[in-house]
């Protein structure tokens, strides 16, 4: 029942008649849906636990540290595998795996500016009046977080998507019949002898256009708030790059 593109079908339709137009489209929604709420949970649980580390240090900045290294230790798909091997497939348990594989990076990205700034005279002056130490963490540290976490968020969408889309092809991700871009491909790969190219050619099309966008967002979002803090108006941020390292400005580690 599969046919090639035409003017019922702009990208044709697969083995059981489905429209593939429609299943990308519908893809787009799961998809995104996953990566924006991983991204948001991974990075937001991150960069707490670096607030934590940072401004607490000693023994409990050495254990966070270690356990964010052992996570860091895996490759993302790898470590969310393991982890959906032991979880029921589902869309919640999609999330979560992505959410887990998020949290390093955020965890030591901001760890690294919160060292600094726990140094600063407003915080001094603040523990000096008697603040506990939950009040000045997100009270006075954490605002001045909030640059290089957004930079970490649109950074990390793009690698969210092409997590997810892995997961979906491998057969770990979010189940059938819902379709999402990877078992699309997956779907287009194993169904027959000889795959069809359009089956496997719009999915994959959409995950590239889609990770260039975030990557492209991520970048200019990265260069805006960077040159406001070259300006004095935000703390100084670090430069993040894609292969999740990152290069600290004007940190220095104790």
């Amino acid at each position: 029942m599969s046919g090639e593109p035409n003017a019922d079908h702009y990208f044709g339709t697969d083995q059981q008649g489905r429209d593939i137009l429609s299943r990308v489209i519908f893809g787009t929604r799961t998809t995104l849906i996953v990566a924006i709420i991983a991204v948001l949970f991974g990075t937001t649980g991150g960069s707490l636990l670096g607030i934590v580390s940072a401004y607490l240090g000693g023994k409990v900045d050495l254990i966070l540290q270690r356990l964010l290294e052992i996570l860091q230790a895996f490759p993302d798909v790898i470590l969310a595998l393991l982890l959906l091997a032991a979880l029921d497939p589902s869309l919640g348990t999609v999330i979560l795996a992505i959410s887990i594989t998020r949290i390093p990076f955020g965890g030591r990205v901001i760890r690294s500016v919160a060292l600094q700034i726990r140094e600063m005279e407003y915080v001094t002056a603040a523990r000096a009046i008697g603040a506990n130490d939950i009040r000045i963490m997100f009270r006075h540290v954490a605002p001045q977080c909030v640059a290089p976490y957004l930079i970490l968020a649109t950074a990390h969408l793009g690698v969210a998507i092409l997590i997810e889309s892995g997961l979906g092809f491998l057969g770990a991700g979010v189940p059938p019949p819902t379709a999402t871009w990877g078992n699309m491909l997956a779907f287009a790969n194993f169904s027959s002898f000889k795959p069809l190219w359009w089956m496997a050619f719009y999915p994959g099309l959409a995950i590239t256009v889609t990770v260039l966008a975030f990557n492209l967002f991520g970048d200019s979002c990265a260069t805006s708030l960077t040159r406001a803090s070259a300006t004095g108006n935000l703390h100084p941020i670090p430069t993040i790059s894609r292969s999740h390292s990152y290069v600290p400005l004007h940190i220095g580690e104790q």
